[in-house]
């Protein structure tokens, strides 16, 4: 399953990747997140690996992000793998002429045992998750408001 989104923040491109670009701030705008735990590779750069928690309801969810390409302010590439999911991820950065900043995500799913299933009864679940996650961020970003705060 692939989908693209994309989101304009009313911030220079320096500022959105100032503010996506800082691990304490994952908080704020990924609802679940608990934890980052550094694995291998120079944290923060193209081949680093880190173990990702969420807690989705009663569920903890653990996952391996892998940077695949680190080139911010353009661009920002992950892998995540979890159980019986794979997802491939491209982030696009673009300064726009009136001095705000689009977000382009695009995304790949893999999925294997129950997941397919899942994947295919519910694809619009994936989307909705993104889309979530993007508008968290851009309001994080404009307005300071956090997840933690509902």
């Amino acid at each position: 399953m692939e989908y693209t989104l994309d989101i304009e923040i009313k911030l220079p491109r320096n500022q959105v990747i100032e503010k996506f670009n800082n691990e304490e701030n994952i908080k704020h705008w990924q609802k679940g997140f608990v934890s980052m735990e550094h694995l291998s590779g120079v944290k923060g750069k193209t081949g680093a690996i880190s173990k990702l928690t969420y807690k989705m309801g009663k569920r903890e969810i653990e996952m391996i992000e892998t940077i695949t390409l680190f080139d911010l302010p353009e661009s920002f590439h992950l892998t995540f793998d979890a159980k019986n999911v794979y997802n491939i991820q491209e982030n696009y950065f673009e300064e726009l002429s009136n001095g705000n900043t689009k977000w382009t995500s695009k995304n790949e799913f893999k999925f294997n045992g129950f997941m397919k299933l899942m994947g295919f009864l519910m694809p619009g679940a994936f989307k909705k998750q993104s889309c979530a996650y993007m508008e968290d961020f851009k309001a994080f970003a404009e307005e300071g408001k956090s997840v933690l705060d509902n």
